[in-house]
């Protein structure tokens, strides 16, 4: 079995592969710092509640965007799995091209996202990630990494409205019936929710028109883009496995070679 974990800003997500297959799911918060042995301790009992025995991990690849957690999580993996874990970084193969001058500057969490949609939907296509931040990807039909777009995400501009104002209250992140508003948490929901739709549909817009690629595939991925991707025609796919089978990918071009 193949275990493939990418560590993100917020949450760090687990996954297992068995062949082909997917046959678990596992998240975790990326903010509490724990040593190699907690979360040594931790995966396997993840693992275990998910009926899944350790000892039936014979491979694992990392993919973070998060550096002070990798020494800790490689260790772990190391110790307690008695695995050696590729580590997403310069020198692995992921079949995706970086068309920049300095591709080292492209986080391995959207190389794996372009990865995964190109290998799975082919190109040209735009992919949009939802997470802490909002990313916007351009990948050509040859599989190049043309360019991308970082915006804030749905949690941090909504944290930045709760936390530097001193009346607007936490809310929670559903969007209102109507762009309507009559209330305080209902005007918040809809300036996060409806913006956010507005500002996707936009950039593809402004993708499309400027790189030429008007027939390029949409797809979303993240924990938030199941509340964005079916509000607009613009997203054509929501995949919610698709950095974990972005990972088992690009684990599968290494071992081969």
């Amino acid at each position: 079995m193949l275990l493939v974990i990418d560590v993100g800003n917020s949450n760090i997500v687990m996954g297992v592969f068995d062949g082909d297959s997917l046959c678990g799911r596992f998240r975790v918060n990326t903010a509490i710092g724990r040593t190699s042995d907690e979360y040594g301790v931790l995966i396997k009992s993840i693992l275990r509640e998910n009926g899944i025995e350790p000892v039936r991990i014979t491979d694992a690849i990392i993919s973070s965007v998060v550096p002070d957690r990798n020494h800790s999580i490689m260790s772990s993996i190391i110790k307690y799995l008695h695995v050696t874990p590729i580590n997403i970084a310069m020198g692995v193969k992921t079949g995706i091209r970086i068309a920049f001058p300095n591709p080292a500057q492209v986080g391995a969490d959207r190389i794996v996202d372009a990865a995964g949609a190109y290998y799975k939907y082919g190109g040209p296509l735009i992919v949009i990630d939802f997470g802490t931040a909002t990313t916007y990807d351009l990948v050509d039909g040859e599989g190049a990494f043309i360019t991308g777009i970082t915006s804030p995400g749905i949690k941090i501009s909504a944290k930045a409205l709760w936390q530097d104002t001193a009346k607007l209250p936490e809310v929670e992140l559903i969007k209102p019936d109507t762009i309507m508003a009559k209330d305080t948490v209902t005007s918040m929901q809809a300036g996060l929710l409806y913006g956010q739709i507005g500002q996707t549909e936009y950039i593809v817009k402004c993708l499309k028109t400027e790189s030429g690629f008007t027939d390029a595939k949409v797809i979303a991925t993240g924990g938030l883009g199941k509340l964005i991707a079916p509000e607009t025609d613009v997203i054509e796919v929501y995949d919610e496995d698709l950095t974990l089978l972005g990972m088992k990918y690009i684990f599968d071009r290494n071992k081969k070679k």
